[in-house]
């Protein structure tokens, strides 16, 4: 199925989208639950207020993407990657990411 300069809002369940590719697409305010995302790299996007629940982001991949107000819980992020991403006031159970990679960074500055 091809989606091309659609504007509807979408609800997909109990589907199989693995293989699928989103360029150019604007999934801001989305809630995933009970997904499967491992192995889904996304780069250069907007993720801003998604709501992730209950879902397996292992070996996820993001580049270049922009995380606020992102909500994510109880979900599988083994082997997940995040770099070059906009984290202001982002947290990690409770804890700001940036006070938690400054710390990091103080205690191991040749990592």
């Amino acid at each position: 199925m091809k989606l091309h300069r659609v504007t509807e809002r979408l609800d997909v369940n109990d589907s199989d989208l693995s293989g699928s590719n989103y360029n150019d697409a604007n999934l801001s305010g989305s809630e995933f639950n009970q997904i499967n995302f491992s192995g889904a790299r996304i780069n250069d996007s907007n993720l801003s207020g998604w709501r992730i629940n209950d879902t397996n982001l292992s070996g996820w991949s993001l580049n270049d993407v922009n995380l606020s107000g992102l909500r994510i819980q109880n979900a599988n992020l083994s082997g997940a990657e995040l770099s070059n991403c906009r984290i202001l006031g982002a947290t990690l159970n409770g804890i700001p990411l940036e006070k938690l990679l400054s710390t990091y960074k103080a205690q191991f500055p040749d990592d």
